[in-house]
């Protein structure tokens, strides 16, 4: 190549060069000169949506050792849980069924499968295993001292696991006290949460050791 064909090609990508930083600066400037602005707007949009997101997603997770004994699938697992009102969900929980007997005993079903915003402390089989075989059926038997009990375990609210600390009125009229944080709550001083933050369709669940009895 010719020193003349070298210095007309220096001269076309100098030329090339400052049309491209002419029009980038052009850019730049129309509009109010925002490009910029928008990029950095974007950026922080989506720095914002990802420092949320997880938070979310954490706060609506169930927690609590028992959680593992729950299904993956179908309509005992949470998915299927949270698509059916409360007591249609416990029903196809294993580790429920002796509570999904005592709400049907009472005559119960459609007046929590009906209730809207409900928080349930729902005892497992175990929790009614520990109770004596003759008193157990003996509540049973007793309608109403049946329904006093099951009532005493659910209040009017939906309570979030950071809102559950503290005193709750209960639908039999008395006070529930929880204590706790985190993933670690007792209710009543010996009723341990045990999987906690189950959702159904129209209620908050937390699944308990023991039967909470209300004052007599």
């Amino acid at each position: 190549m010719s020193l003349t064909s070298i210095r007309r090609s220096s001269v076309a990508t100098v030329l090339v060069a400052g049309a491209l930083v002419l029009g980038l600066s052009a850019c730049s400037s129309s509009g109010g000169g925002s490009a910029m602005d928008k990029a950095s707007a974007t950026a922080a949009v989506s720095q914002t949506a990802q420092a949320t997101a997880p938070v979310e997603q954490v706060a609506d997770q169930p927690f609590g050792a028992a959680c593992a004994a729950v299904p993956k699938d179908g309509a005992g697992s949470f998915a299927g849980m949270a698509k059916d009102p409360v007591a249609t969900a416990a029903s196809n929980n294993p580790l429920l069924s002796t509570l999904v007997t005592a709400v049907k005993q009472a005559g119960l079903v459609d007046t929590l499968n009906s209730a809207q915003n409900i928080t349930v402390f729902a005892p497992t089989n175990d929790a009614f295993a520990k109770l004596p075989k003759a008193a157990l059926d003996a509540v049973l038997a007793d309608k109403d001292k049946l329904t006093k009990i099951l009532t005493y375990h659910v209040t009017p609210n939906r309570l979030a696991p950071t809102a559950l600390p503290g005193s709750h009125k209960t639908l039999q009229g008395g006070e529930a006290e929880v204590s706790g944080s985190g993933e670690d709550f007792t209710v009543n001083g010996n009723a341990k949460v045990l999987c906690g933050n189950v959702q159904t369709a129209n209620a908050t669940v937390y699944i308990v050791d023991t039967v909470l009895m209300p004052a007599s």
